[in-house]
């Protein structure tokens, strides 16, 4: 029996410490609240944005192709020889025939002479020997030798007249000289390279495209070459052939066009970036290309648009307006343009659509527009120099 006041003692302190736990929680949640319930909202987040526009665009196929010369060979010797003399300076204007160089032919010039005197030597003996056989002196057998031995000889003195000839190396066609590091004296091999002619007063622009458009392509087709070494210069060309025959490896066609060079600003080797108009025009929806975030699910903008009237907690600036909230919503792209891309499905014409800023942004988050600095948002951007 004595030991129950104490039972009873330990139970009370042991209630009054569940108690005193209970109180202390309970204020600490009510701190927590409080604090959540004080907490700032956050604010707006700037951004910039563009109304949603349509516009018509050319539509158009683009590839990149390499230049080369109407006329373009590197000229060489067909003999072996030793250079006489350089009849020209490194980057001349030539005519078709013009001497480049001369070979020293003395040797050949020398038999050529002596294979000429027998051939006149012969023209002589079957003159003479067609009157004697008229007079019946010498047999018909004997005059066809003549003659045969006449062609003979005339056959080895032209010859030898080509290969003197081969010693003076003209030009093919006119055309612009190259750089040559041939000098007299040097000795010259077959085939040797000696100095490039081109013409470049027109030139080729060879390109391929994939064989899904070679329906839209045509002969006298128009089309747009620009270079880098000429940034915003376009030169106008024209489809003079299409390849016969598709790549089997990579499925495209060969297509060569015609450019006029008359300031001769394009070389032959130098890339260029082609652009063929293809069809009628077509009206898109367009936005910079900035405004779209491209994710391996899905291409996304974020909208912006009022808060819904029945939305709780709106922000609102310092006019008691509502910000402006920001809405992600998934969007199908076509073609670009300069600057710009084309929106085939998604957004509608006038909806406001970020452009820069949008990783401040999820669904939700109030906004507010400031365009003092606004991205690219040309169709035909040309360089920009600092």
């Amino acid at each position: 029996m004595a030991k129950r006041p104490t039972t009873k003692r330990m139970l009370i302190m042991v209630g009054l410490v569940i108690l005193l736990i209970a109180v202390l929680a309970f204020g600490k949640f009510l701190q927590i609240k409080k604090l959540i319930a004080s907490a700032p909202k956050p604010g707006a987040q700037v951004v910039t944005a563009v109304k949603v526009q349509s516009a018509e665009w050319q539509p158009q196929l683009t590839s990149v192709g390499t230049l080369s010369p109407v006329r373009g060979v590197d000229v060489t010797t067909e003999i072996a020889g030793l250079v006489r003399e350089v009849r020209f300076k490194s980057g001349d204007e030539v005519k078709a025939g013009q001497v480049l160089f001369e070979l020293n032919a003395d040797s050949d010039i020398a038999q050529l002479r002596a294979l000429q005197a027998n051939a006149d030597l012969a023209a002589t003996t079957l003159k003479r020997d067609k009157l004697q056989l008229q007079a019946q002196a010498i047999s018909q057998a004997q005059v066809d030798a003549d003659e045969a031995d006449l062609k003979s000889r005339q056959a080895l003195a032209a010859q030898q007249k080509a290969l003197v000839d081969k010693k003076t190396i003209r030009a093919p066609f006119a055309g612009k000289l190259g750089i040559t590091a041939v000098n007299p004296g040097q000795y010259l091999n077959p085939g040797d390279k000696l100095v490039t002619l081109q013409t470049i007063d027109t030139v080729y622009v060879d390109f391929f495209v994939p064989q899904k458009q070679l329906a839209s392509l045509s002969i006298g087709q128009k089309l747009n070459l620009t270079s880098d070494a000429y940034p915003g210069v376009g030169f106008a060309a024209k489809v003079t052939s299409i390849s016969p025959k598709i790549d089997a490896a990579t499925r495209n066609v060969q297509v060569q066009a015609t450019v006029p060079n008359t300031k001769r600003q394009l070389l032959p080797g130098m890339f260029a970036n082609v652009s063929l108009d293809q069809g009628e025009l077509k009206k898109y929806l367009t936005l910079p290309q900035t405004a779209i975030t491209y994710n391996p699910y899905g291409s996304t903008v974020f909208l912006l648009a009022p808060p819904p009237a029945d939305a709780k907690d709106t922000l609102k600036d310092d006019k008691g307006q509502p910000y402006l909230v920001a809405q992600q919503v998934f969007v199908t792209t076509g073609p670009t343009r300069g600057d710009q891309v084309a929106i085939l499905t998604g957004l509608k014409e006038g909806q406001t659509v970020v452009t820069s800023g949008q990783l401040k942004l999820k669904n939700g988050t109030p906004a507010v527009i400031d365009n003092k600095v606004q991205p690219a948002n040309s169709p035909n951007p040309t360089p920009q120099e600092h």
